[in-house]
């Protein structure tokens, strides 16, 4: 937790500072998500040949058709994981190249990561080991089944769309936690589901566009 990043890599800190007054712009209010979006050196993320786009707003294609999600849409979904508390241990379904689970690593004591494509999760890897981020747990596994040998969790993310709300998932929060992911095929919506000693409460939040949660290993 609060592994400290700022000054790898791309020097300017104008032009993620630019970033974060963004994503203020587009709503984001938790400090501590801001803070570890500006730590968090998105141009190591991705394919050299588009550094000069990592601090845009956008996603940025990492090969293997899946992309590194946006700058708002990570900063949205872990504001929304968050909800103005301390997250303890949280998994992530997803990895991709990394990021998002670098910047959760941030604000979280621990962070499990599953990654179902292997050349994305060496990627990923050989990454947060270079950033001697410590607090993050890899997976090299199908995320569409959870992490039921780490469970339970207080906080659960998605990086990929599933088809419908997962009960699987679900059972594997804590009471009191929150899950957050992207649902649909068509037209997929980001949505919450919160724990608590009575059940489960869920809530359509906000139209978005991910790539689709895949089974399997790959």
């Amino acid at each position: 937790m609060n592994n400290k990043l700022t000054g790898i890599g791309m020097t300017s800190q104008r032009t993620r500072a630019r970033l974060i007054e963004r994503l203020r712009e587009h709503g984001i209010k938790d400090e501590a998500v801001l803070a570890a979006m500006f730590e968090v050196p998105r141009h190591l993320f991705v394919d050299e040949a588009l550094a000069s786009r990592a601090y845009d707003d956008v996603s940025l294609p990492i090969n293997y058709n899946q992309t590194i999600s946006q700058p708002y849409i990570v900063a949205r979904m872990i504001e929304v994981l968050r909800n103005g508390n301390q997250l303890e241990k949280v998994l992530e379904i997803g990895t991709g190249c990394g990021y998002q689970a670098a910047v959760l690593a941030q604000v979280a004591r621990e962070v499990y990561t599953v990654e179902r494509i292997k050349p994305l999760y060496e990627r990923a890897r050989k990454q947060l080991s270079a950033l001697k981020i410590r607090n993050v747990n890899m997976r090299y596994a199908d995320g569409s089944v959870g992490l039921p040998e780490a469970a339970p969790f207080d906080g659960i993310i998605m990086a990929a769309a599933a088809p419908t709300l997962s009960a699987v998932l679900r059972e594997q929060l804590a009471v009191g936690g929150r899950m957050v992911l992207p649902v649909g095929t068509q037209e997929q919506w980001l949505y919450l589901v919160e724990r608590d000693a009575h059940g489960f409460r869920e809530t359509q939040l906000e139209p978005v566009r991910f790539v689709p949660l895949l089974i399997g290993k790959a």
